[in-house]
């Protein structure tokens, strides 16, 4: 059995609306669709199981969080990319090889509408 290393994670948005397109946009390549909605709340993940919960922050603005999403292949990293530009996201690093990191890591990163740095990673 192949261990996950989180079971959920949510993030305080400040306009739930356009967290709500960012994410659905971005986590479709991935294969991740919006499971919830409500009042104040979205969730995401695979279908029936919203591992990623946006709230409505109507408090201060939190500060930025990292969150990387795995990618099945490149294609689905630079689509993540892709649709994150078209949603709203800001380029943090485009689609490519990180040596740096390790010599399979390929990745994308965005900076989302809260100011959050969200990452697409094929290994």
């Amino acid at each position: 059995m192949e261990m996950i290393m989180y079971d959920h994670i949510g993030l305080r948005v400040a306009d739930l609306d356009a967290a709500t397109r960012f994410y659905t946009a971005v986590l479709a390549p991935l294969g991740y669709v919006l499971c919830s909605s409500g009042d104040g709340y979205a969730g995401l993940g695979p279908k029936d199981a919203p591992a990623l919960w946006l709230h409505l922050n109507k408090g201060r603005k939190a500060d930025g969080a990292h969150i990387a999403f795995r990618a099945k292949d490149h294609d689905a990293v630079k689509a993540f990319y892709s649709e994150g530009l078209k949603s709203g996201g800001r380029d943090n690093g485009g689609a490519g090889p990180r040596k740096d990191y390790s010599p399979t890591y390929y990745a994308a990163f965005l900076i989302d509408p809260d100011g959050n740095n969200v990452e697409a990673v094929c290994t």
